[in-house]
């Protein structure tokens, strides 16, 4: 199934809340399958009814389907929302802009590295206050994309 076959603005305006806390805890293992008591232990809902109508919620949206042995396991993952910034590494879903902090504070250090703290250059002033500011816009950028991140 592609995006395409996938109405996003109608699976985007029902993925929320607790709904969407089931779907990012199933995203953390695309590829095992989940019951809905492992479900409310692990998310610390109140019953497993509670988990079981968030897992039918998915289902019914297309992203789950149900397996013979009863447990749910994800067959679709949409970029929605938040999920537009991450990217799957593994298991992990890490934000997008790590990279771009990565890249960018390396080469900052690596500038220093190799340039030093010489402050007598126009041409090292400024590529030190624009490496350095790139580099701490998207580490906060970052930062704040794993506090959002419910995991």
């Amino acid at each position: 199934m592609s995006d395409s076959d996938l109405d996003l603005a109608s699976i985007e305006s029902k993925l929320r809340g607790k709904t969407l806390l089931v779907y990012w805890y199933l995203l953390r293992s695309p590829k095992s399958s989940f019951g809905a008591r492992e479900v409310q232990r692990a998310l610390g809902f109140s019953s497993p009814s509670l988990a079981m109508h968030h897992l039918n919620k998915l289902q019914e949206l297309g992203l789950v389907k149900k397996n013979d042995y009863g447990e749910y396991i994800l067959v679709h993952e949409i970029k929605i929302g938040t999920l537009k910034f991450f990217t799957r590494i593994g298991r992990y879903l890490v934000p997008r802009f790590l990279f771009y902090s990565i890249f960018f504070s390396t080469m900052l250090l690596t500038y220093l590295f190799l340039y030093g703290f010489s402050f007598n250059d126009v041409h090292n002033i400024l590529a030190i206050t624009f490496g350095g500011i790139a580099s701490i816009i998207f580490w906060f950028e970052t930062v704040k994309l794993l506090k959002d991140n419910p995991f």
